[in-house]
């Protein structure tokens, strides 16, 4: 099955950045928390899916948020699901010119060989072929390398490559996500055992295939330009990993050809209070910095 080429040509040329509008389950009082909801705003976890899917169509139905600097849009499976003003959320993104993914991973397992590998997703099936019907363009899935133990490393970007082909099956584009601890003490040689152990995975797929990356940002830039070159490789994007919107801009604009795929640095400054004027303006304000950082590299 075939993913749909009119989104792949986006998804490849465009110019702009992927938002990340997944935050699930353990993230989600965080991000509220962050939009200024506390936790007594809700008294259970329907509510709190409530709040956070107003906040997610808020910055949908947004006219700062466009396809002219977004190119893309990640979901949680709820929101996917959802409306904005009555539309499927997938149908409101692809109207704006915003290619749709979803987030697939149901979280981490406990850390062994200084990784954390996904859980198993015994729906994916059903899902991958609900997202798909409901215009769906791809996944997202994410893992987490806490130190530089190459089996570690190699067994977490083996198990990317084997959801990522049943996601291709699916007729669905993967994101691969082995996101390294920007805390380790190890980052930079988790960098480089990573990277070759995904270009070790992408030489031995079929070629004409394709799958996109979303990576940490490096120690030291430009550790990923073979990543970004490879013919397998759609897009390169990047976490924010838990930097701020400005050391995150910066860092993204020393690596060519990688852009932004950016959650907490993208919502930071939003808050639940703001009349629509100030929200618009602040979110227009964030999509701007991360759209320099992702198209407007720097030296090293």
């Amino acid at each position: 099955m075939m993913v749909d080429l009119a989104m792949r040509n986006i998804m490849a040329d465009g110019d702009g950045f992927i938002a990340a509008l997944d935050q699930s389950g353990g993230s989600t009082p965080k991000a509220l928390k962050g939009y200024g909801v506390e936790a007594d705003a809700w008294s259970d976890e329907a509510g709190m899916f409530a709040l956070i899917h107003a906040m997610r169509s808020r910055i949908i139905a947004s006219d700062a948020f466009s396809g002219k600097k977004v190119v893309g849009a990640i979901l949680f499976e709820r929101t996917m699901d959802g409306d904005v003003a009555g539309v499927p959320v997938p149908s409101a993104l692809n109207a704006k010119g915003i290619v749709p993914f979803i987030k697939i991973d149901k979280g981490l397992e406990d850390e062994a060989n200084g990784v954390q590998m996904m859980k198993p997703m015994p729906q994916l099936a059903a899902l991958l072929a609900r997202a798909k019907a409901l215009g769906v363009f791809g996944t997202k899935e994410r893992s987490v390398i806490n130190h530089a133990n190459a089996d570690g490393i190699n067994a977490i970007v083996a198990q990317q490559f084997a959801v990522g082909r049943e996601v291709l099956a699916a007729g669905l584009m993967p994101i691969l996500e082995p996101e390294v601890n920007i805390k380790s003490t190890s980052r930079a040689e988790c960098d480089v055992l990573m990277r070759d152990a995904i270009l070790r995975e992408l030489d031995a797929m079929p070629e004409g295939s394709e799958v996109m990356l979303k990576l940490s940002l490096p120690v030291v830039p430009g550790t990923f330009d073979a990543l970004v070159d490879h013919p397998k490789v759609l897009r390169v994007v990047a976490l924010s990993g838990g930097y701020g919107r400005p050391e995150a801009c910066a860092e993204l604009a020393k690596n060519r050809g990688i852009i932004a795929s950016f959650s907490r640095a993208l919502l930071e400054d939003l808050r639940h209070s703001m009349d629509d004027a100030q929200f618009d303006a602040s979110l227009g304000g964030a999509i701007d910095d991360i759209y320099r950082g992702s198209t407007q590299k720097v030296a090293g």
